[in-house]
């Protein structure tokens, strides 16, 4: 292909994702929690994708998106125009690799301590009067553990436990489900660096303080529940990745799809066709298609880091335009989104075959261990691993060979 060709592809390939990224984010408001802001019926799925489908105005519109994605996506891989962007891009979130366990500890820790706060478990459709367990004692104390790191895979490992055994008696939790992502992922890389964890490992490694005469914990317990979970470290990027595309898919299912009388009442409640003027089932299953969509690349692993982007997109636009949507539920999730963009894929992942890029597999990023380095007699005081500072070394082109 010409050089004047490729630069002209490629900047139709820009003009024509952002109009897909404008559409999104558009169709974004109307996405998100619905059950959040409305008490509606579900309504007929079937009599309702029934009428959508026969407006010509729905059909065109949803099949030149689609197409257009598509085609912004087969034109990317064609042409794969600023690779060396692309590649500075990545290199530049890698380095933040270290501190994926601090992001993690804030995406759930700071929503637990809300919800507790505002008497609700994990979700808002459950507040302490559906459930007895002691929820604001619950939420204030597994949140601000996390955020200080203490106990951390203890303490996340008992979030998931209760969340996973509640499940079951409050099916309304699965609205939640990114918290079992989440919390299994604190669960593999523990609590990092800064934690208050890492600071008691140093004591402990540290043979001259008095503390270390008489841990009991971090030696004996700390070390050997790390080096057990350190060969899991590298499937972190895809319990994420694979956590995040369910609630996409489920959200686009169980509050739209499903439920297409909510999803209406939103248009509705918050004038969503004033401000695009489009029939309100347009709104309904463009937000549907979007989140679908989203969650089927994530649980594929194919453009990992771009539908994340999408998905941030979408939270930022749900938060301005449904103005009584909880901002403590979706922490979590811009969170996590935020944690692929640093990762990548990871293992299992499309990206990995299409790409073929060495720092969309996000085992080597991870890192060690910071505590067990800590509690096993290492600094811990590097910020960067090893791998992270030779990726950054890496020629500009390798991301994309």
């Amino acid at each position: 292909m010409r050089p004047r060709s490729r630069h002209i592809l490629a900047a139709a390939a820009v003009q024509l994702g952002t109009l897909v990224t404008f559409v999104a984010a558009a169709s974004g408001v109307a996405a998100a929690h619905v059950e959040y802001v409305t008490d509606a019926d579900n309504g007929d799925p079937i009599a309702f994708l029934t009428s959508a489908l026969s407006d010509p105005v729905v059909v065109l519109a949803l099949g030149a998106g689609g197409l257009a994605v598509v085609g912004t996506m087969a034109g990317y891989l064609r042409v794969q125009p600023l690779r060396a962007d692309v590649a500075a891009i990545r290199r530049a979130l890698v380095d933040y690799a270290d501190l994926l366990p601090w992001l993690l500890r804030l995406s759930i820790g700071l929503p637990m301590v809300g919800a507790g706060f505002a008497g609700y478990l994990f979700t808002p459709l459950v507040t302490a009067a559906d459930t007895g367990v002691p929820v604001r004692l619950f939420g204030v104390a597994v949140g601000f553990a996390l955020l200080f790191g203490l106990a951390t895979r203890f303490v996340a490992g008992v979030a998931l436990a209760s969340y996973l055994a509640l499940l079951p008696v409050h099916p309304s939790l699965f609205f939640a489900f990114e918290y079992v992502a989440g919390l299994l992922a604190i669960v593999i890389v523990g609590g990092g660096r800064p934690s208050a964890d890492h600071v008691i490992a140093r004591l402990a490694a540290n043979d001259e303080t008095v503390y270390s005469r008489f841990d009991p914990f971090y030696r004996r317990i700390a070390v050997p529940a790390g080096e057990a979970l350190d060969p899991y470290r590298r499937y972190v990027p895809t319990v994420v990745r694979i956590g995040m595309g369910i609630v996409f898919a489920y959200l686009a299912l169980a509050e739209k799809l499903l439920a297409p009388n909510q999803a209406l009442a939103v248009v509705e409640q918050y004038g969503l066709s004033t401000l695009l003027p489009v029939p309100p089932e347009l709104w309904v299953l463009g937000a549907a298609v979007t989140e679908l969509f989203l969650g089927v690349l994530l649980v594929a692993g194919l453009f990992t880091r771009a539908a994340s982007t999408a998905a941030f997109v979408v939270f930022t636009t749900t938060l301005f335009g449904l103005a009584d949507d909880p901002v403590l539920a979706h922490i979590s999730l811009f969170g996590l989104v935020s944690v692929l963009l640093v990762t990548g894929a990871g293992p299992f992942s499309a990206d990995l075959a299409v790409f073929r890029s060495p720092n969309e597999r996000g085992a080597p990023e991870m890192g060690p261990d910071a505590v067990r380095t800590a509690a096993s007699g290492g600094s811990g005081a590097s910020g960067t691993p090893r791998s992270v500072e030779r990726s950054a070394d890496r020629d500009p082109g390798d991301a994309d060979r």
